[in-house]
Protein backbone atom coordinates (compact mmCIF):
# COMPACT_ATOMS: atom_id res chain seq x y z
CA UNK A 1 0.00 0.00 0.00
CA UNK A 2 1.23 3.46 -0.96
CA UNK A 3 1.74 6.70 1.25
CA UNK A 4 -0.74 7.93 -0.76
CA UNK A 5 -3.36 5.71 -0.34
CA UNK A 6 -6.27 7.25 2.04
CA UNK A 7 -6.97 4.52 4.98
CA UNK A 8 -10.95 4.91 5.59
CA UNK A 9 -12.13 6.95 8.06
CA UNK A 10 -13.79 4.61 11.38
CA UNK A 11 -17.08 4.35 11.76
CA UNK A 12 -19.46 4.32 14.94
CA UNK A 13 -21.79 1.70 15.35
CA UNK A 14 -23.76 1.41 18.57
CA UNK A 15 -25.82 -1.68 18.69
CA UNK A 16 -28.00 -3.71 21.27
CA UNK A 17 -26.71 -7.44 21.47
CA UNK A 18 -28.83 -10.36 23.68
CA UNK A 19 -27.01 -11.49 26.77
CA UNK A 20 -26.34 -14.63 25.09
CA UNK A 21 -23.20 -17.19 25.56
CA UNK A 22 -21.02 -16.14 22.45
CA UNK A 23 -22.35 -13.18 21.72
CA UNK A 24 -19.66 -11.12 21.78
CA UNK A 25 -17.57 -13.75 19.63
CA UNK A 26 -20.12 -14.52 17.30
CA UNK A 27 -20.14 -10.18 16.60
CA UNK A 28 -16.04 -10.31 16.21
CA UNK A 29 -16.28 -13.30 14.30
CA UNK A 30 -18.46 -11.39 11.76
CA UNK A 31 -16.27 -8.38 11.46
CA UNK A 32 -13.49 -10.67 10.33
CA UNK A 33 -15.09 -12.71 7.86
CA UNK A 34 -16.06 -9.52 6.41
CA UNK A 35 -12.53 -7.67 6.43
CA UNK A 36 -13.69 -4.97 8.64
CA UNK A 37 -10.90 -3.62 10.78
CA UNK A 38 -12.18 -3.25 14.52
CA UNK A 39 -10.02 -0.09 16.31
CA UNK A 40 -11.94 0.16 19.92
CA UNK A 41 -14.72 -1.95 21.22
CA UNK A 42 -16.71 -1.06 24.41
CA UNK A 43 -19.50 -3.46 25.62
CA UNK A 44 -21.87 -3.08 28.88
CA UNK A 45 -25.21 -3.60 30.13
CA UNK A 46 -27.34 -1.35 28.42
CA UNK A 47 -30.87 -0.08 30.37
CA UNK A 48 -32.67 -2.51 29.39
CA UNK A 49 -32.78 -5.78 30.88
CA UNK A 50 -30.90 -8.92 29.10
CA UNK A 51 -29.29 -6.50 26.53
CA UNK A 52 -25.87 -5.05 26.09
CA UNK A 53 -25.05 -2.32 24.75
CA UNK A 54 -22.01 -2.12 22.12
CA UNK A 55 -20.11 0.77 21.39
CA UNK A 56 -17.64 0.18 18.39
CA UNK A 57 -15.33 2.52 15.84
CA UNK A 58 -15.01 0.01 13.08
CA UNK A 59 -13.27 0.34 9.49
CA UNK A 60 -14.39 -1.31 6.24
CA UNK A 61 -12.26 -0.83 3.27
CA UNK A 62 -15.65 -1.19 1.29
CA UNK A 63 -18.96 0.30 1.76
CA UNK A 64 -18.99 1.34 5.12
CA UNK A 65 -23.17 0.16 4.99
CA UNK A 66 -21.89 -3.07 4.70
CA UNK A 67 -20.67 -2.83 8.61
CA UNK A 68 -24.53 -2.47 9.68
CA UNK A 69 -25.85 -4.84 7.10
CA UNK A 70 -23.79 -7.68 7.81
CA UNK A 71 -23.68 -6.84 11.54
CA UNK A 72 -27.57 -6.96 11.81
CA UNK A 73 -27.66 -10.46 10.47
CA UNK A 74 -26.55 -12.15 13.68
CA UNK A 75 -29.40 -13.21 15.46
CA UNK A 76 -28.02 -12.17 18.88
CA UNK A 77 -28.20 -8.26 17.16
CA UNK A 78 -31.70 -6.63 18.16
CA UNK A 79 -30.64 -3.39 16.76
CA UNK A 80 -27.40 -1.50 15.39
CA UNK A 81 -27.15 1.92 13.99
CA UNK A 82 -24.73 4.02 12.00
CA UNK A 83 -23.81 7.11 14.46
CA UNK A 84 -20.72 8.38 12.28
CA UNK A 85 -22.42 10.90 10.61
CA UNK A 86 -25.51 11.62 13.48
CA UNK A 87 -25.20 14.25 16.61
CA UNK A 88 -23.17 12.39 19.03
CA UNK A 89 -21.44 12.70 22.56
CA UNK A 90 -18.65 10.99 22.09
CA UNK A 91 -16.21 10.42 24.81
CA UNK A 92 -12.83 8.78 25.78
CA UNK A 93 -10.98 8.52 28.52
CA UNK A 94 -7.24 7.92 29.27
CA UNK A 95 -5.11 6.87 31.84
CA UNK A 96 -1.51 7.94 31.26
CA UNK A 97 1.66 7.67 33.52
CA UNK A 98 3.67 10.09 33.20
CA UNK A 99 7.93 10.13 34.81
CA UNK A 100 8.33 12.74 37.31
CA UNK A 101 10.19 14.19 40.04
CA UNK A 102 9.59 16.95 42.58
CA UNK A 103 10.40 19.76 40.33
CA UNK A 104 8.55 18.59 37.47
CA UNK A 105 4.79 18.21 39.20
CA UNK A 106 4.44 21.63 39.27
CA UNK A 107 4.35 21.92 34.81
CA UNK A 108 2.48 18.44 34.85
CA UNK A 109 -0.21 19.71 37.57
CA UNK A 110 -0.82 22.92 34.73
CA UNK A 111 -1.06 20.42 32.19
CA UNK A 112 -3.40 18.59 33.55
CA UNK A 113 -5.57 21.48 34.80
CA UNK A 114 -5.44 23.08 31.41
CA UNK A 115 -7.09 19.88 30.12
CA UNK A 116 -9.94 19.90 32.97
CA UNK A 117 -7.60 16.37 33.88
CA UNK A 118 -7.29 15.09 37.50
CA UNK A 119 -4.11 13.17 38.99
CA UNK A 120 -5.35 10.23 40.64
CA UNK A 121 -1.97 8.88 41.95
CA UNK A 122 1.45 10.87 42.70
CA UNK A 123 4.26 8.09 43.62
CA UNK A 124 7.80 8.99 43.74
CA UNK A 125 9.37 9.10 40.01
CA UNK A 126 5.88 8.99 38.01
CA UNK A 127 1.85 10.75 38.32
CA UNK A 128 -0.88 9.00 36.85
CA UNK A 129 -3.25 11.27 35.16
CA UNK A 130 -7.05 10.57 34.27
CA UNK A 131 -8.21 12.35 31.09
CA UNK A 132 -11.72 12.45 29.26
CA UNK A 133 -12.93 14.07 25.91
CA UNK A 134 -12.27 13.28 22.51
CA UNK A 135 -9.57 11.77 20.44
CA UNK A 136 -8.19 14.56 19.60
CA UNK A 137 -8.13 16.45 23.38
CA UNK A 138 -6.38 12.80 24.50
CA UNK A 139 -3.85 13.00 21.97
CA UNK A 140 -2.54 16.17 22.32
CA UNK A 141 -2.68 15.89 26.04
CA UNK A 142 -0.31 12.79 25.14
CA UNK A 143 2.00 14.64 23.22
CA UNK A 144 2.15 17.47 25.44
CA UNK A 145 3.24 14.96 28.66
CA UNK A 146 5.54 13.15 26.68
CA UNK A 147 7.81 15.92 26.83
CA UNK A 148 8.59 14.41 30.66
CA UNK A 149 8.72 11.03 29.75
CA UNK A 150 4.69 8.81 29.00
CA UNK A 151 5.48 5.53 30.18
CA UNK A 152 2.23 4.02 29.70
CA UNK A 153 -1.08 4.93 28.28
CA UNK A 154 -4.55 3.19 28.33
CA UNK A 155 -7.41 4.34 26.44
CA UNK A 156 -11.40 3.04 26.51
CA UNK A 157 -11.64 3.96 23.03
CA UNK A 158 -14.98 5.70 22.15
CA UNK A 159 -18.44 5.78 23.48
CA UNK A 160 -21.42 7.89 21.90
CA UNK A 161 -24.89 8.73 22.77
CA UNK A 162 -26.81 10.35 19.89
CA UNK A 163 -27.78 14.54 20.87
CA UNK A 164 -31.72 15.53 21.81
CA UNK A 165 -34.80 13.75 23.69
CA UNK A 166 -34.91 10.14 21.54
CA UNK A 167 -33.06 7.61 22.61
CA UNK A 168 -30.71 5.80 19.55
CA UNK A 169 -32.73 2.62 20.02
CA UNK A 170 -36.22 2.53 20.65
CA UNK A 171 -38.14 -0.08 22.61
CA UNK A 172 -38.46 -2.46 19.40
CA UNK A 173 -41.50 -4.71 19.00
CA UNK A 174 -39.54 -7.00 16.63
CA UNK A 175 -39.60 -10.71 17.01
CA UNK A 176 -35.71 -9.94 17.74
CA UNK A 177 -36.62 -8.28 20.72
CA UNK A 178 -39.19 -10.60 21.70
CA UNK A 179 -36.43 -13.41 22.46
CA UNK A 180 -34.70 -11.04 24.71
CA UNK A 181 -35.40 -12.53 28.19
CA UNK A 182 -36.62 -11.23 31.19
CA UNK A 183 -37.99 -7.99 29.07
CA UNK A 184 -39.10 -4.91 30.70
CA UNK A 185 -41.98 -3.78 28.65
CA UNK A 186 -42.09 0.16 27.26
CA UNK A 187 -44.84 0.50 29.41
CA UNK A 188 -43.38 -0.44 32.63
CA UNK A 189 -40.01 1.49 31.51
CA UNK A 190 -42.28 4.29 30.58
CA UNK A 191 -43.76 4.63 34.18
CA UNK A 192 -40.37 4.42 35.85
CA UNK A 193 -39.13 7.79 34.29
Amino acid sequence: MSRLQRTPKPRTIVALVEDRPGALNRLVSKCRQRGFTIESFTMRRSEMPGLFRVVFEVRADTDPDQVVKQLSKLIEVVDIRDVTSVDTVTREMALIKVCCDRSQYGYITAIADTFQASILDASPGSVIVEVTGDARKIDTMVNLLDIYGVTEVVRTGPIAMTRGPQPAHEWPESDAFARVPARVSRSQHSAAD
